[in-house]
């Protein structure tokens, strides 16, 4: 096994006093296990090896390396189990000094989040990377936010502006050993730190699942979420950001149609190509997110559409059913089906390479051409060919291009995608 390049600090050294419970919030019990248990479990579930450090009370350090060395023990060789300091800053300096030499990324968890999906810790790792600087996941605020002072309102607060920040965050390391280095003052979160040591910081789309528990509600609210999943719900995680639409999208139960027989065990060998085109027109509502290429364009007009219009990830989806004689996009998932309303492409990806694996395939590689005037795909390329890549578990090749003005993309009335995809029988 290569060595792991990405390191995740788990931080879980606080004490939890507003839970009312008499054990630090990490070791309160969450299903069959703990909140710290469940938060290891998504660090070690990312599809990458990581090096784990876990940062605890000093004296629940010995009892700590057990409890995890038992539950993890195929990963105990890059699990680390170290005391924390009087504040979480102090703490995440202590995880911070045993981080691996080769590791090139950092990211910082809280434990107190313990929901908080593989893919996120994906997404942000990848970000760091494809971005060079430091990567937060946030939701957008959906309340109106008034200043007060005293109980008197003095302002509304513009949300359009504000972000509810989350963890995983993640940095180049050597970034986020100087932002440590050089702070004088105790903040927050990491991303307050590097941002006075003059480290740009940027958002991606975080995910409703990496709420963090507080009081006793939010710990209810997992225990339900924990003991659905423990108990085998036939319900699929909603991906994506992920804050505006249902926090679970429902599949529909028919048997996975089953691939057309080859006429021979010779052809059943080949590999198969299937292609997928999808279009989808702008929105008339100008305040419609873009979500394209699996990533949101802040500031781009929305495509229209029952899901989130992201004709990238559907023309992929189209050429993988098709390489595996499944049907297509409107075949297999119903283009009204209320579950999938304003569903982001990463649900119907998972959902299609999970019935093209349980049809005996799996994916060689796929290739996507998106044809429009905008957006500009050039500068955010690597990272959507890096989620796509994720969320496929095969190479994912991204390349756009205009018209020269001819066509409804040409005048900018939406976007076509023209997928290419590889699968080979398992």
């Amino acid at each position: 096994m290569s060595t792991p390049r990405v390191a995740v600090i788990v931080v879980a050294a606080g004490s939890g006093t507003r839970l009312g419970r008499p054990e630090p919030k990490a070791f309160v019990p969450l299903g069959a296990g703990t909140v710290l248990s469940h938060a290891v479990a998504g660090v070690f579930a990312m599809r990458e090896p990581v090096t784990a450090i876990v940062v605890v009370p000093a004296d629940l350090v010995h009892e700590t390396r057990g409890a995890l060395d038992e539950a993890f023990a195929e990963a105990s060789d890059r699990l680390h189990v170290v005391a924390g300091g009087e504040t979480r800053q102090r703490s995440v300096a202590a995880g911070l000094a045993v981080v691996p030499a080769d590791a090139t990324v950092v990211l910082v968890h809280d434990a107190a989040r313990p929901l908080a999906p593989p893919l996120l810790f994906d997404e942000v790792a990848a970000a760091v990377r494809a971005r060079g600087h430091g990567v937060i996941p946030g939701l957008p605020v959906v309340d109106t936010i008034k200043r007060v002072d005293g109980g008197r309102v003095i302002e509304t607060v513009e949300r359009a502006e504000l972000s509810a920040v989350q963890t995983p965050q993640g940095f180049p390391r050597a970034a986020l050993e100087r932002a440590y280095r050089l702070a004088a003052a105790e903040y927050t979160d990491d991303a307050a730190l590097a941002a006075a040591a003059g480290i740009e910081v940027e958002l991606v789309p975080g995910d409703v699942r990496a709420f963090k528990i507080t009081v006793p509600a939010d710990l209810h609210r997992a225990e339900q979420l924990v003991a659905e999943a423990e108990a085998g719900a036939g319900a699929h995680p909603s991906g994506g950001a992920r804050g505006s639409e249902p926090e679970q999208t429902v599949f529909p139960t028919e048997p996975v149609p089953e691939p057309e027989p080859a006429a021979s065990a010779a052809l059943r060998r080949l590999p198969r190509i299937g292609t997928g085109v999808d279009v989808h027109a702008f929105a008339e509502d100008e305040s419609t997110p873009l979500w394209l290429a699996g990533l949101e364009w802040p500031g781009e007009r929305g495509l229209a559409g029952h899901s989130d219009g992201d004709a990238a990830a559907h023309a992929i989806c189209d050429a993988l059913l098709a390489a595996a004689g499944l049907g297509d996009v409107g075949q297999v998932f119903g283009t009204a089906d209320p579950a999938l309303g304003g569903a982001h492409g990463e649900v119907f990806l998972r959902e299609t390479v999970r019935r093209v694996r349980e049809a005996g395939f799996e994916v060689g590689n796929v290739t996507v051409q998106i044809v429009g005037n905008r957006p500009k795909l050039a500068p955010r390329r690597a990272e959507a060919e890096a989620l796509l890549s994720l969320l496929v578990g095969a190479p994912v090749s991204v390349a756009a291009t205009t018209s020269d003005g001819l066509g409804f993309t040409g005048r900018g009335e939406g976007v076509t995608a023209i997928a290419t995809a590889l699968v080979v029988p398992a």
